[in-house]
């Protein structure tokens, strides 16, 4: 049986969810987030097959231009962080519908989305071990003085750089399984990509890069192109997660 997509309502809230139905149940699910232009996962049909591929079912939230931080986001709520509503709502939905729990979850996302999960599972490590990130913003605050909600959300440049992904990595507490890449032709967020990479090495950071592929301009080409690596990361990760007996 093929999978279907489905528009559905989390906690009020909109969200796109990738399954089998009732005869067919996952072997892993994939909480993914996307990128600052809300790009629908849905209308990749490269990436769809990859979770049919790898037998993953995946829920894809609607967070508007949130950069999925733990930080109210007008735009998003008034009352409940993005970040908290990816844990407190999203998260059980997995165990509610499949009955997955939070190990058995893989986290990706694109661009804003991809620096969201990658902070999350720097945050949450016993909770998301497993992590791949295609072209992640890292480096958004950079974006702080441009015409998005991070100006509401941070009171200055440096407080949102203090929140971005590489200041909430623990050098004795990290995700077993991590993976991020950038084009090098990314100006726009290569360098984060790459001091993330060195702060990661320098202090033994178990995690996997690919800063050299290259398609030139167009993020989506670039994504097509590592998706399929990326996704063949997160199915040996949660693979490797479900054989630990503690």
């Amino acid at each position: 049986m093929s999978g279907t997509w489905q528009q559905i309502e989390i906690a009020g809230k909109p969200a796109e969810v990738f399954d089998f139905g009732p005869d067919r149940p996952p072997r892993f699910g994939i909480l993914y987030l996307h990128d600052f232009n809300q790009t629908k996962l849905r209308d990749h049909p490269s990436l769809t097959n990859l979770l049919e591929q790898f037998d993953f079912a995946c829920i894809c939230p609607s967070g508007k231009r949130c950069w999925w931080v733990d930080r109210i986001c007008q735009e998003f709520d008034a009352n409940i962080s993005p970040e908290r509503y990816l844990l407190e709502a999203v998260l059980p939905f997995f165990q509610t519908r499949w009955k997955l729990d939070p190990r058995a979850i893989g986290l990706s996302g694109v661009e804003m989305g991809g620096q969201g999960a990658l902070r999350l599972a720097f945050k949450y490590p016993e909770r998301f071990p497993v992590v791949a990130a295609i072209s992640p913003a890292i480096e958004y605050h950079e974006w702080y003085y441009r015409d998005t909600p991070i100006m509401e959300m941070y009171s200055s440049k440096e407080q949102c750089r203090q929140d971005t992904a590489p200041m909430h990595v623990h050098p004795s507490s990290f995700p077993p399984h991590i993976f991020f890449c950038c084009d090098p032709a990314d100006s726009e967020w290569f360098r984060g990509n790459d001091r993330l990479h060195e702060k990661l090495a320098a202090l033994g950071v178990t995690h996997q890069c690919d800063l050299e592929n290259t398609v030139g301009k167009g993020s989506w080409n670039y994504c097509a192109k590592m998706a399929e690596p990326a996704f063949h990361f997160l199915a040996a990760g949660l693979e490797r997660e479900s054989r630990r007996l503690l």
